[in-house]
């Protein structure tokens, strides 16, 4: 049994693995901004709002009263307002 078992895992198809990089300069940038109004311009536009926290793959935008999650790789580039 082990020896079929050896046998099937040596022939399975290696699944992909995704990485995300973490960007330590953009999150220490965003952490200096907790609090403050910011424009973020990302692939798919631009959104601002109040950086309510940052993690090392998104950030929380709360603009007027709503939610953004925003992933760090996506950003384009970071204004403060």
């Amino acid at each position: 049994m082990n020896q079929m078992n050896s046998m099937h895992q040596m022939h399975q198809m290696p699944q992909p693995i995704v990485v995300y990089p973490v960007d330590p300069y953009v999150v220490e940038t965003l952490k200096s901004v907790i609090g403050k109004q910011v424009v973020l311009e990302t692939t798919r536009g631009g959104v601002s709002g109040c950086v309510v926290d940052v993690k090392p793959d998104h950030v929380v935008l709360d603009t007027r009263g709503r939610k953004f999650f925003v992933r760090i790789c996506e950003i384009v580039w970071i204004m403060p307002e």
